[in-house]
């Protein structure tokens, strides 16, 4: 017959368990380990031929080496060539004068020049005239140079002295070192100023996203209304209204080589609309949040979306399979370019990084750590092989296809949502209060800043530009702006460089700021 089994408290229970631990873990085990000494030995050599192993042998100090290397022909001994590093044979120890001779003696070894050389050098040194400064002066210069020569150049002459030298009894001429001038930066190009040309209404929410068509008729914008209009790009009247989206608007994207509107919102949607029959042919499903943004591949049909998901997708534009999730940003992916060389693929995002990305692998090849703020906006130069992004912090230029920083365009000390570039090399970027800044693309002057009108009716605060884009000729900016209007801005005809001068002054070239 079994034993009864005595039950026993929570309290003993958990006790007991206690003991246990204590006795399993803390009885003998924790007390400290006794150092074994050789096994530090072997640790500390380990750590010196690891981490010392380059200069652990390295030869001692020039006694030792002076026993054993020739005076005459500088060599060192047969046994201990390998153990002594290579000398660097130099040239000429003190700097070069006109009319005397290097001799072997002088060049050996980089020794200093025996006296007899010295007196032979200051034989041959042109005579200073009277006429032209006292004898005080010449005997300095001649100090300064016999110093000089002394110690084997390794000095260098002081600051250069306006002592006049008369060469071979003719003309006296001035004998001055030439100082190296500081690097300045280059002249902007002049560019003529900017002036609003055309405003549009018509939208009843803020207008987020804009494209112009191949052909340079039309343009189409997206709003926060959920619509998406079609404009007259030379009169500016509204054309068509496409309804579809349940929520804004925030890209859109015109096809050069089929009849194809894309356009990507905040509901998740990315649409194909065909516009010879002005409804939508297409959905994209795939993204898990709203979309922000989207572009086409110049030369194949690849279609690509970023959004607050943190992901690019890419598109096969005729399936809507998903090609490629491009994933790697910590935050939401405000915007995707893409071009037909490498890297196909840039994004920007609001963890402050920018990815250019394989297309093929669908893996990213290089992060760009440089920005302290979000990426809102990318753009990339037209002809040049480079782009630029922006950020509350500043604007950086890069280069493809590493992403080698170019320089900053500090100015625009606000919440830079888009900018634009042009062939002509004008770069414009738009604020969230308002002001658009325009810049010369290869210098980085700002040449010209407005400040965007609000439209009657509406609030100051309301002067916010969300995208721009310029037309096909480059002779127009069409801004879309959280006032709900769109602003056309054309070059100023009238202007010219005297009339509008470039008020630019030369400045030392500064060390680039990452």
């Amino acid at each position: 017959m079994a034993e009864d089994i005595v039950k026993h408290s929570v309290h003993t229970l958990v006790f007991r368990s206690l003991k246990r631990s204590h006795d399993m873990f803390l009885h003998d085990n924790s007390l400290p380990m006794k150092r074994d000494k050789e096994s530090d030995q072997v640790k500390s050599m380990c750590k010196i031929r690891d981490e010392y192993f380059l200069v652990k042998d390295l030869v001692s100090p020039k006694e030792t080496l002076t026993s054993t290397r020739n005076p005459v022909t500088g060599a060192y001994s047969s046994n201990q060539v390998s153990e002594v590093p290579p000398l660097i044979q130099g040239t000429h120890p003190y700097p070069s004068t006109p009319g005397v001779a290097l001799t072997l003696e002088m060049a050996v070894n980089n020794r200093s020049p025996s006296k007899a050389g010295v007196e032979q050098l200051m034989s041959n040194l042109p005579s200073t005239t009277s006429q032209f400064h006292s004898h005080k002066e010449s005997s300095g210069v001649m100090d300064i140079q016999q110093k000089a020569l002394a110690t084997g150049g390794k000095e260098r002459l002081g600051p250069p002295s306006k002592a006049l030298v008369s060469v071979g009894g003719t003309k006296p001429s001035t004998a001055l070192v030439q100082q190296k001038k500081a690097a300045t930066l280059p002249k902007p190009q002049w560019h003529p100023p900017w002036k609003l040309m055309r405003v549009i209404s018509g939208h009843t929410g803020w207008v987020r996203s804009v494209a112009v068509e191949p052909g340079n008729q039309w343009f189409a914008t997206g709003s926060a209304d959920r619509t998406i209009k079609i404009w007259e790009l030379g009169s500016g009247k509204l054309k068509l209204s496409l309804t579809g989206h349940i929520s804004t608007v925030r890209g859109l994207a015109v096809s050069p080589r089929q009849p194809y509107l894309f356009s990507c919102g905040e509901d998740k949607q990315v649409k194909c609309w065909d516009l010879e029959y002005n409804k939508v042919v297409r959905h994209y499903h795939g993204h898990l949040s709203a979309i922000y943004s989207l572009d086409l591949h110049p030369t194949i049909d690849v279609l690509l979306t970023c959004g607050r998901d943190a992901t690019a997708r890419v598109w096969d534009m005729r399936t809507k399979a998903c090609i490629h999730t491009l994933t790697g940003h910590t935050s939401t992916v405000a915007v995707v370019k893409c071009q037909a060389v490498e890297p196909q693929v840039i994004t920007g995002s609001h963890d402050c990084t920018i990815r250019l990305w394989d297309l093929a692998a669908g893996k990213s090849k290089v992060t760009l750590t440089n920005h302290k703020k979000s990426v809102r906006s990318v753009v990339l130069h037209p002809t040049q092989f480079s782009f630029a992004s922006a950020s509350p912090d500043n604007i950086k230029q890069w280069k493809f296809p590493d992403g080698n920083f170019l320089q900053n365009l500090i100015g625009h000390n606000s919440i830079v949502n888009c900018m634009a570039v042009n062939s002509d090399g004008v770069l414009v970027s738009g604020g969230d209060n308002g002001t658009m800044h325009f810049w010369d693309w290869r210098t980085g002057y700002n040449f010209q800043r407005l400040q965007a009108s609000v439209q009657p009716g509406s609030l100051d605060s309301e002067a916010g530009i969300f995208a721009m884009t310029f037309d096909l000729s480059s002779s127009r900016l069409i801004t879309c702006e959280a006032d709900k209007t769109i602003k056309i801005y054309k070059e100023d005809d009238t202007a010219s460089e005297e009339t509008h001068p470039v008020n630019w002054k030369p400045e030392i070239l500064k060390r680039k700021r990452y």
